[in-house]
């Protein structure tokens, strides 16, 4: 008997493991198996997160944005394969919670996101990047996405509102997402010859006596680009006030924490 009991057991476990890769939502406990370690909101986890990164040949610029800023693209989630497993800000990512991944946001902005198609909503917490797929504007939790119905879809047009920031809904400025440390910087153009990016740079070295130019090697669908940056901003409200100004066209604020 206490052999076959031990066989029993060993064949359910082989069960088990065999359907462990396989994306199969009904089988999903419906507790939570776990709780993640918490919001982590450091000046350290922010200065790392908010810089620069290259996936696949394109390079993202993590940037700061204000409450009531809104944008709109293709949600998609996940789920098990990434459960348990660290988040971008070194959260333990768990399938359940409210949260969800960004390519740019900063982590902890709280963002209402609206399924275009059915009109429900629901708000979530960025503390993860992604996804890094064209088209794709944000990846929700198991949890999320099946409060929106869109697990059987795979994916939804959506409309994202920034609704607060720090793990906290409300607020009507942007001050409780700056972090410590760094540049801001204002990309002022971007060009495929190394020569023509130290000729702009040249011509614009210091922009109003204050904000020197400087060029910055990229890569851009698999490929070098040059882009030109204006330094000095000792805030980001001052660089995006300069950009305000209008003297360049499709120019946008970065945060150097090297």
């Amino acid at each position: 008997m206490l052999f076959l009991r031990a066989s029993v057991a060993i064949a359910l476990v082989l069960l088990l493991g065999g359907c462990s890769s396989k994306r199969q939502v009904t089988r999903m406990p419906s507790t939570t198996p776990f709780v993640s370690g918490g919001i982590i909101d450091t000046p350290q986890m922010h200065r790392a997160t908010m810089r620069s990164y290259t996936i696949n040949g394109k390079t993202y610029h993590p940037t700061t944005v204000s409450h009531g800023d809104s944008f709109s693209g293709i949600a998609s989630w996940y789920g098990k394969d990434f459960h348990g497993k660290k988040t971008s800000n070194g959260e333990i990512y768990n399938m359940y919670a409210m949260t969800a991944a960004h390519k740019t946001l900063p982590m902890n902005t709280m963002v209402r996101v609206t399924h275009l198609h059915n009109g429900k909503s629901i708000v979530v917490r960025i503390n993860d990047r992604g996804p890094f797929v064209a088209s794709r504007i944000i990846d929700l939790s198991y949890t999320g996405a099946q409060r929106i119905d869109m697990i059987q879809s795979g994916t939804a047009p959506v409309r994202l509102d920034v609704i607060g920031f720090g793990g906290s809904t409300g607020g009507t400025t942007q001050a409780s997402q700056q972090v410590e440390g760094g540049e801001f910087l204002v990309q002022i153009g971007a060009f495929r010859r190394l020569e023509g990016a130290r000729s702009f740079a040249k011509d614009h070295q210091m922009e109003e006596g204050r904000y020197p130019a400087s060029v910055q090697e990229d890569v851009l669908d698999g490929s070098p680009i040059y882009r030109v940056y204006l330094g000095g901003f000792r805030s980001e409200d001052e660089a995006r006030d300069f950009i305000g100004l209008g003297r360049y066209q499709g120019s946008f604020v970065i945060r150097d924490s090297k």
